[in-house]
């Protein structure tokens, strides 16, 4: 069975998007936070995206390794991104687009998102990334997520798109991993009790 991993930067005050969807609270990634995504991406099988952190994902990491002064860790991870199985779940991306609209080894899922995710980690194989707050809210509540990863960073926006979505019950969790990085960032892991 595949484990489901939900992964994002946030804010100390636990949102991934401050309102209007801006995440420039988070500015670009220093090195050794680059670098944990990086590894993350390639012990990855699948990711899963909602529209609009795949909209985000796919206008720049599809050529992200030939941007002028894309650093070695850019390359790798953009390699990793256009060959790492995709599927995005979205009722708004045309169908009839989809050759233009998905590329980069992805696939468009319309129906039910909990249904696929389920059918999906009764494969074997190695895990799944889901990303995009109203997906991932939507697997959380579901009792789908085996594993949170959290990259906080010490900024406070007040509002926005929060990481976690409001549950029916606790869900308990066992902390695998923390570290700081230099600039306050927090990274931590954290495997869901079962």
């Amino acid at each position: 069975m595949r484990r489901l991993i939900y992964g994002m930067n946030l804010t100390l005050d636990g949102y991934i998007a401050a309102p209007g969807d801006d995440i420039g609270w988070s500015g670009p990634p220093s090195p050794e936070l680059f670098r944990w995504w990086l590894e993350l991406e390639q012990a990855s099988g699948m990711s899963l995206y909602g529209r609009k952190l795949w909209e985000t994902m796919s206008s720049y990491w599809p050529t992200g390794d030939q941007q002028p002064g894309a650093t070695p860790a850019e390359i790798e991870f953009a390699r990793t991104w256009r060959d790492t199985p995709k599927v995005v779940f979205s009722s708004t991306i045309d169908n009839a687009d989809n050759d233009a609209t998905l590329d980069w080894n992805t696939r468009l899922v319309t129906g039910d998102a909990i249904a696929e995710i389920t059918r999906l980690k009764a494969e074997d194989g190695a895990p799944m990334n889901i990303g995009g707050a109203t997906l991932a809210a939507a697997a959380m509540r579901a009792g789908l997520i085996d594993e949170y990863v959290i990259a906080a960073h010490p900024v406070l926006v007040g509002g926005g798109t929060p990481f976690f979505t409001a549950l029916d019950s606790w869900v308990r969790l066992d902390l695998l991993e923390t570290r700081t990085l230099p600039g306050g960032v927090v990274l931590s892991r954290y495997e869901t009790r079962r």
